[in-house]
Parts: structure tokens; sequence; C-alpha cells
């Protein structure tokens, strides 16, 4: 059973900063790309940044320059490092992974609230 595991939100004021973590478990013999997307009530959910096993990056315009996406395959573990924090960027963070157990899989975590309010 793959699981993957968000950590690291909270309550942040503007301008601050939080680093999120997801960490994949489990049966997890290779991860391609992971992704972060993030979601307002009643709202879609919204592609934040992504990475390849590679460890190219793609961003949201919304976010470059703010966030940096990063990955530790050692430790099956992806990071959102977000900086200048907006109250824009309130939302339910959720880490995204395709994974190869007994075959190449979509797994979504179970999200992890960041809001950004003084």
């Amino acid at each position: 059973q793959v699981q993957l595991v968000e950590s690291g939100g909270g309550l942040v004021q503007p301008g601050g900063s939080l680093r999120l973590s997801c960490a994949a478990s489990g049966s997890t013999f290779s991860i391609g790309a992971m992704g972060w997307y993030r979601q307002l009530p009643e709202s879609q959910r919204d592609f934040v940044a992504s990475i390849t096993s590679g460890g190219s990056t793609v961003y949201a315009d919304s976010v470059k320059g703010r966030f940096t996406i990063s990955r530790d395959d050692a430790k099956n573990t992806m990071y959102l490092q977000m900086n200048s924090l907006e109250p824009s960027d309130t939302a339910i963070y959720y880490c995204n992974a395709v994974i190869l157990n007994r075959s190449w899989r979509d797994y979504w975590g179970q999200g992890t609230q960041v809001t950004v309010s003084s």
C-alpha cells in the first residue's frame, strides 16, 4: 500500500516562509514525477509546481521566484519551500506522485492547510 503524507503546513504572516514535505511510504519501487497542487473550498485544484525524476522543474506563474520545489529520492520525499507568502497563497496543499508499485499509478496525499494572514 503506497501512501503520500504531507506535513509542514500552518499559519504564517504575509511575507513569511513555510516548508512543506511530502513523504512516500509503502511499496514504492520507483517514483516518477512529483508535484504540488492547491485548492480552495468549492474551487478546482490548481497546479503549483512539479519536478521530474531527473530534477527538471515547472512552476505556476503565480509562485515563480517565491517557491522552490525539490526532492530527496534517498528519503522518498519531496519539498516545497515557500517564501514571501501572500494571503492569496492560502489553500489546502496536496502532493501528487506517479509511483511504480505493480504498475505506474497516480497517488495523492491527504492535504495540508496553509494560511497566510496577519
